[in-house]
């Protein structure tokens, strides 16, 4: 089991353009052939490094670890040089830069590695590690496989069909965009860095029928569109996912795009991607329906993609009834909850996502947060995305955090870090209003922007520190 599998049939079915960036397009047949002259460079490497933004050789260099049998490992490009040079000694191998003919070699190969390894490792991807360092989850070729070939149907896509890929290389969405475009026929057109208007210029100029952004992104491209609708006729599904999406965007983006499917989208870097959609149908049901119960499901992650299975669990490990909140946990082939060669999936074969969820009484699902962000306030829990989701239903907030800062008396104090306008007296009379006095921040502080990765996750151990001048 290999994903340069998905490349080859891909070339076998056809020779139409399956990659585009900058103008430039490469048919399945011509970038399998990149990937092999480069596989014939990378053989006898520990690891394959890619440091760029999204750009051709991108998939070359991909495609080309994979069929030389050895680790791919995506960089984030924005780091400090302090950071790559760590993550490079931790990693030697061969670096390809933003350019399918440039390759560094940091360290001489080692002679010959085996082509198809059985359960080989394909990729090694750093979480964002919002709340600790990061740390580099091990995918292997099976659990990347799985993932596409049990959602989706080869070759299904119409002739037509293009897909825009804005996120960065070096996260899942990345990684999990090219293989199921490609294996569904979809052409992939990468835009290396994203700007509200640039997106929406390269879906008109492409014929873009599908794309998937973040949070920030989508807030961003609701924001320039302004008061009228998007005239992308082209454009039938838009995927989010990431980080949590604000009601009033998701809800403002559904006005704008009245003709296009939105898809929610959950999973981890460690679940190989998402585990969990909220499609379409369930989009506009929601968005029309006077039913409080139904409109909430705009807030939820949807159920289960085929072959995963989610339960929810209390503290003890004990299950916990329908609506009830507990710790997500998840089970299926493209599970892989590895870190450097240890598992961390449980005896039953359960990854505990550390996220905080619900499934109501229909199966969906609802995240409420990072278990590793509850605030213990007095002897409560509290989940600072509770009143987070208060705060950005202010009409002059636009972002918004909570978080627990020591406290002498009460162990953590509740501490609201906002982007917007307003008296912090009356934002926390607002909170106050929709809930109990217990969950009313004790301080609100404003801030120009809140620190982020690029995917629009809030890192807190930044914001952190930033408030009490400890380490990040």
């Amino acid at each position: 089991m290999n994903i340069a599998m998905i490349l080859e049939m891909a070339a076998a079915a056809g020779s139409k353009p399956v990659v585009t960036e900058g103008g430039r397009s490469l048919t399945a047949g011509e970038l399998l052939g990149h990937a092999r002259a480069a596989a014939e460079r990378f053989r006898g490497y520990p690891a394959v490094l890619y440091l760029g933004a999204n750009h051709l050789a991108y998939p070359v260099a991909l495609f080309g670890a994979a069929l030389a049998g050895v680790p791919f490992v995506p960089l984030n490009y924005r780091l400090g040089e302090a950071q790559l040079s760590a993550l490079r000694e931790r990693h030697p191998g061969a670096l390809v830069v933003e350019n399918p003919g440039e390759l560094l070699e940091t360290q001489a190969p080692q002679g010959e590695v085996p082509e198809w390894v059985a359960d080989a490792v394909a990729v090694l991807i750093y979480t964002s590690g919002t709340t600790s360092e990061p740390k580099a989850a091990v995918l292997r070729h099976r659990h990347l496989l799985a993932y596409v070939l049990n959602t989706l149907e080869f070759a299904s896509a119409a002739e037509e069909d293009a897909a825009l890929v804005a996120a960065p290389p070096y996260h899942i969405a990345g990684l999990t965009n090219l293989l199921s475009n490609l294996y569904t026929g979809r052409r992939v057109v990468y835009l290396p860095a994203f700007d509200a208007a640039g997106w929406l210029g390269t879906v008109r100029r492409e014929g873009v029928t599908n794309a998937m952004v973040v949070p920030t992104m989508l807030a961003r491209i609701v924001a320039a569109i302004g008061e009228g609708t998007a005239s992308v006729p082209t454009l039938r599904t838009l995927s989010y996912g990431g980080a949590r999406t604000p009601r009033r965007v998701l809800e403002r983006a559904l006005e704008v795009f009245p003709d296009t499917g939105f898809v929610n989208a959950y999973g981890l870097t460690e679940t190989a991607s998402t585990v969990a959609v909220l499609g379409p149908e369930d989009h506009r049901a929601a968005f029309a329906s006077a039913d409080p119960v139904v409109r909430d499901r705009l807030g939820s992650v949807g159920r289960p993609l085929p072959g995963i299975e989610i339960e929810i669990r209390a503290e003890d490990g004990g299950r916990v009834g329908a609506g009830e909140t507990g710790l997500v946990f998840v089970r299926g082939e493209q599970i892989s909850g590895e870190y450097g060669g240890r598992s961390s999936l449980d005896d039953g074969g359960w990854f505990a996502t550390r996220d905080l969820g619900r499934v109501d009484d229909a199966g969906y699902l609802y995240i409420e947060g990072r278990a590793d962000d509850t605030i213990i306030r007095g002897g409560e829990n509290i989940a600072p995305a509770e009143i987070e989701d208060v705060l950005l239903a202010h009409p002059r907030l636009t972002e918004a955090a909570v978080l627990g800062l020591p406290d002498a008396e009460w162990g953590q104090r509740l501490v609201a870090v906002v982007v917007g306008e307003g008296d912090p007296e009356e934002i926390r009379a607002w909170v106050r209003s929709r809930l109990r006095s217990s969950k009313t921040p004790d301080a609100v502080v404003f801030r120009d922007e809140l620190p982020k990765t690029e995917t629009g996750k809030l890192l807190r151990r930044v914001l952190l520190a930033d408030l009490t001048g400890a380490p990040a």
